[in-house]
């Protein structure tokens, strides 16, 4: 097959593992800026420029889309959509996966447990947004924020309404979430692949840090997830409609609580953490639908 990986970094241990895992399974591989792929649109006869020539045969693309260039990058996944190409991640779930609030709704729909949500439309009762989250402590998150940044745990009621009312005034939107205390500043991440966990790692913030993302110093020891926890991260992926998907959960006195799915998780840490080849059951992913 020819598989066509889209990563606008070519050194990314996510990308190159995946690049790895084709070529020993005899497929042809290239990497794919799609930042720097033009669109040609005509009828019946949707096309790729990269580079100054056509992208042709392609089998299968793995979208490695950045947050900051969802929108080109789901053009570019739309595109090869059109063109029938077989995609590890539709360009429709990854828009709705990097929309918090949507795939927070959608997950709700879904009878997922998740921590307790508030937004509003710059709301000046910012009183009430906190005690409507459940009181302080609460977690403040930017709706654009990535890798833990932007979220900020706000320990006092007078804490909580100050952060709101200054991300108010600059017109930044923001969710406010209930603080999890039993957690303990660690979350689980569970990787799913073609509607199997392929493996489950936790994740425990550094000392007194509540943020355990690995971008943050947090450290990742491989975890078996309890059945509850297994069928509410499969849940929470076909929700989304993804074939590849980071669900991150916290640990709670009411069981698992979902706080995000993630369509284009990283390899490294879930790996390192589990001593399991992620790159491989990806590229069987795509020979079983290819």
């Amino acid at each position: 097959m020819n598989i066509k990986i889209l990563s606008a970094n070519p050194h990314l241990y996510s990308t190159q593992r995946l690049v790895e895992a084709a070529k020993k399974r005899k497929h042809d591989v290239d990497i794919i800026n799609h930042t720097k792929c033009d669109i040609v649109i005509e009828k019946k006869n949707p096309f790729i420029i990269y580079n100054g020539k056509k992208l042709d045969h392609t089998d299968a693309v793995i979208p490695r889309i950045g947050a900051s260039v969802t929108f080109y990058g789901t053009a570019v996944v739309r595109q090869f959509e059109m063109k029938r190409v077989f995609t590890t991640t539709e360009s429709q779930a990854l828009v709705r996966s990097r929309d918090k609030l949507r795939s927070l709704q959608i997950l709700s729909r879904a009878g997922l447990g998740l921590p307790k949500t508030v937004f509003t439309n710059y709301s000046k009762n910012v009183k009430e947004i906190v005690e409507q989250a459940g009181g302080a402590p609460v977690i403040i998150k930017l709706l654009e924020g990535t890798q833990g940044i932007g979220v900020i745990l706000a320990e006092t009621r007078k804490a909580a309404e100050s952060v709101i009312e200054a991300f108010n005034n600059l017109q930044a939107r923001v969710i406010v979430q209930e603080f999890i205390k039993e957690a303990g500043g660690a979350d689980i991440r569970a990787f799913i692949v073609d509607g199997q966990v392929v493996g489950a790692m936790k994740r425990q913030g550094k000392e007194g840090e509540f943020r355990s993302n690995l971008h943050r110093g947090g450290q990742a020891t491989v975890i078996e997830l309890s059945d509850e926890e297994e069928i509410a991260a499969l849940k929470a992926a076909k929700a989304l409609g993804l074939g590849i998907a980071g669900v991150d959960m916290l640990q709670s006195d009411r069981g698992p609580l979902i706080l995000e799915v993630n369509s284009s998780p990283g390899l490294e840490g879930i790996e390192r953490a589990t001593g399991k080849d992620i790159a491989t059951t990806i590229i069987k992913y795509i020979e079983r639908h290819v």
